[in-house]
């Protein structure tokens, strides 16, 4: 019988983290710990194998990291971890599920998650994320009466006292208008300047609505509400039909309005941020599954916003 090739599973993990996030910097902060780890353990891998897996100098139109040996090691690897998995639960954790049930707000689901859940399922295919769209309350409220929720994903004014609050990243409020509006044309922009401006804004009870109508009142100010929904992306119709401006919280990348014809101007801290995070049952201890989700949204979301 031949001798067996001892391969270790850190090894091959971090392998297969490569080839999913394509640096050593990115497979570092995933698996937590440094570059020169990740590195050592692939050099390992490969003196095992004796073939190279990946090209340690990557010219800046390479598009996959992998050397055509490991790109052919690659399902096998991917396999090997999987079947790594398997043997650790098979005695542990056996009543847990193996399907999460995550509320999330619109906002977040529409702009965060679905990508994130995207790339979960494809890391673990064993887990599955079942989203539901709810508003902030009504998150709080499923978390608290329905023990099949398992994670809240949202922005709380002032979560209960019986949750906890695992904050993920923070956005600062910007103005949206239609492409040729006059406040485009400010230095600055106050929020005096938009008070006999027809407002679009979130539906009353949410967080958004909160924070804004906050800060103007701290001013003594009234704003004129002319519409409301419940949607960002109906906001961003809304302006860009020229129905009125809105005050939103946008991701930095730009994505909220992308490929719509309306300006936008960040108000600074003109506005208190909206943070947003997960929420879960204080005291609570979290299955294997939802910490495996919350362990793998955290980096994406930071590197993301």
């Amino acid at each position: 019988m031949p001798a067996f090739v001892s391969l270790s599973t850190d090894q091959v993990a971090a392998f297969v983290e490569l080839a999913r996030l394509g640096t050593l910097r990115e497979v570092a902060s995933v698996l937590h710990i440094t570059e020169q780890g990740v590195r050592n353990r692939l050099v390992a891998l490969e003196e095992r194998l004796h073939v190279e897996l990946y090209r340690k100098q990557r010219g800046p139109r390479r598009v996959h990291p992998l050397t055509e040996q490991g790109q052919q090691f690659l399902p096998h690897a991917l396999a090997f971890v999987e079947r790594a998995r398997a043997l650790a639960d098979l005695f542990h954790n056996c009543g847990e599920p193996h399907e999460i049930h995550v509320a999330a707000t619109q906002y977040l689901i529409l702009y965060v998650l679905i990508d994130a859940v995207r790339r979960f399922h494809a890391a673990y295919p064993h887990i599955r994320v079942r989203l539901s769209n709810r508003t902030e309350q009504e998150i709080e409220a499923d978390l608290l009466r329905d023990p099949e929720v398992a994670l809240g994903v949202a922005a709380p004014y002032e979560s209960s006292p019986e949750l906890e609050y695992r904050h993920l990243f923070s956005m600062n409020w910007s103005v949206i208008t239609p492409p040729d509006h006059p406040l485009l044309r400010k230095k600055t922009i106050e929020l005096s300047d938009l008070t006999d401006l027809p407002l679009i804004l979130f539906e009353r009870g949410s967080t958004g609505r909160q924070h804004v109508i906050d800060a103007f009142h701290g001013l003594g100010l009234s704003p004129r509400v002319d519409m409301e929904t419940t949607n960002t992306e109906i906001i961003v119709r809304m302006v860009e039909a020229g129905l009125g401006v809105s005050i939103v919280p946008l991701m930095p990348s730009g994505v909220v309005t992308r490929g719509h014809r309306v300006g936008r101007r960040s108000l600074g801290d003109r506005i208190r941020p909206i943070h947003s995070g997960v929420l879960i049952r204080r005291g609570e201890r979290l299955s294997a599954a939802s910490q495996a989700f919350l362990d793998f949204l955290r980096p994406r979301v930071k590197k993301r916003s």
